[in-house]
């Protein structure tokens, strides 16, 4: 009887769902010529070029300029997987309820997309508190109407004082904060009823920087992993990133996805058995980190 792999039967349908549904996603494409150079690692490239010098029209040839460079090694850690046996009983008995497409499309939605996009907000959180001598801004500012449009206005001179491009910038925010956003003081609304007397009030840019909203479960900084993925006791709650996804290195290493059938091998038995491993992970690049800036409840 046969195994089917659907890592790669369904990779297309599985993409367009974190496309959907996967908050995160836009920090995927960032960097994609960053590769791995061996099994665990990454090694960003960091090269230093001296200036010019005054040109001696006296003189021969050309002033002596220096190149220094280095490599930042990233070491992936996120690795998960997960085994479900299903007796083919179940699956009869439940009118096909169980079938492993709907296995699969549960597991992702309520399972796998939350998790990854968990994780790799608290990690950006983690690796901005390393890097605030790089440039990453952490801030406790309680917002509301008043100050937020500040706060935003604020971080965008910030980043454009350190040259992080204009173009491209995301800011995810919580329902609570786009609810905020909608009714913040020096905003001049338009309202267009539409052709069919319907009023769309949704944010969806901010002086060209796209805003994203963000799950407030999935916007924690912290998460115990120990089964699935939970909010930690010592959590906080991330309210705004204000990111522009050149600075972060984002990658799903590997992607396994089987469904063994009953009688493939001695481990199945009579039982479906459905696989599911992947392994992944989120990193900050160092001279890169003022492309990032948080708004997050104060630590104890």
């Amino acid at each position: 009887m046969p195994v089917y792999d659907y890592a790669e039967t369904f990779m297309r349908e599985l993409q367009q769902k974190y496309a959907r549904e996967l908050v995160s996603n836009d920090l995927t494409l960032s960097n994609p010529s960053i590769k791995f150079l061996n099994a665990q690692t990454i090694k960003i490239p960091r090269m230093t070029v001296s200036g010019y010098k005054d040109h001696n029209r006296n003189a021969m040839g050309f002033n002596t300029g220096t190149v220094a460079n280095d490599w930042e090694p990233k070491k992936l850690s996120h690795d998960r997987d997960i085994e479900i046996p299903i007796d083919p009983m179940d699956i009869d008995e439940s009118n096909l309820v169980l079938e492993m497409a709907n296995i699969q499309n549960i597991f992702e939605t309520e399972q796998a997309i939350p998790e990854k996009d968990s994780y790799r907000f608290s990690k950006i959180y983690a690796e901005a508190k390393n890097y605030k001598t790089q440039g990453a801004v952490i801030d406790n500012t309680v917002l509301d109407n008043s100050t937020i449009l500040e706060w935003f206005d604020e971080q965008m001179a910030l980043m454009d004082d350190q040259s992080v491009p204009q173009e491209g910038r995301i800011l995810y925010v919580t329902s609570t904060i786009n609810k905020i956003l909608k009714n913040a003081q020096g905003i001049t609304r338009t309202i267009n009823a539409g052709a069919a007397g319907v009023i769309d009030r949704r944010v969806h840019g901010l002086d060209d920087v796209q805003i994203k909203t963000v799950p407030s479960a999935r916007f924690k900084t912290l998460y115990d992993f120990t089964e699935g993925c939970v909010p930690n006791d010592a959590a906080k709650q991330i309210h705004m990133i204000l990111i522009h996804p050149s600075c972060v290195i984002s990658r799903d290493k590997y992607s396994y996805i089987k469904l063994f059938t009953p009688g493939t091998d001695s481990r199945t038995a009579d039982k479906y058995v459905y696989q599911n491993r992947y392994y992944t992970d989120t990193f900050l690049i160092e001279n890169k980190a003022c492309g990032v800036a948080i708004n997050v409840e104060a630590e104890g």
